[in-house]
């Protein structure tokens, strides 16, 4: 092969790696109307508020959304018709204090939203796994619902553990 055919060769593979890189990212849609089709399995956001100590809103893709975290169930301190809960307060100050104002990753469920329309899902703060530290630091229990389980038995350990060790509110409550 001489150096004409290998520029040539080059030069078509470069071609090729663009058309194939544009069909792949599809720059002519907006995050907007990819959302819509099928929510990505995991996406960046930037957490506006933190609820309570298992909700927060977030900005996702220019909108707000809420999301609830999969698997968790901290005491209530917001719902309405509803006393605050031993440790609410707890569990909610420390949701704020972790991930309010900060960007986090959300690793979305089989079943993308519940009953009430929040997004359900699993949320990192850099790789802090804040589902499973709720858990751990005794400020939740665990709250399965199927299909979205895929981390169940991970928190049933560490909800086992805190409540062995008197941690948060297995050893307030």
């Amino acid at each position: 092969m001489g150096l004409f055919d290998a520029r040539l060769s080059s030069k078509g593979s470069a071609i090729l790696l663009l058309l194939a890189a544009l069909v792949l990212l599809r720059p002519w849609e907006t995050w907007d109307e990819l959302w819509r089709d099928e929510p990505p399995v995991s996406a960046v956001a930037y957490v506006t508020r933190a609820v309570d100590g298992d909700t927060i809103e977030v900005r996702l893709g220019g909108d707000e959304e809420d999301v609830r975290y999969i698997g968790v169930d901290t005491p209530e301190t917001v719902k309405p018709d509803t006393p605050v809960q031993c440790f609410g307060p707890q569990a909610s100050e420390f949701n704020h204090s972790l991930v309010e104002h900060r960007r986090v990753r959300l690793v979305f469920g089989v079943e993308r939203r519940d009953v009430y329309g929040r997004l359900l899902a699993y949320v990192y703060l850099g790789d802090r796994f804040v589902n499973a530290e709720l858990i751990r630091r005794g400020l939740a229990r665990t709250l399965t619902i199927p299909p979205n389980d895929r981390f169940a038995g991970r928190l049933k350990r560490l909800e086992k553990a805190a409540a062995r060790a008197g941690r948060g509110l297995w050893g307030a409550c």
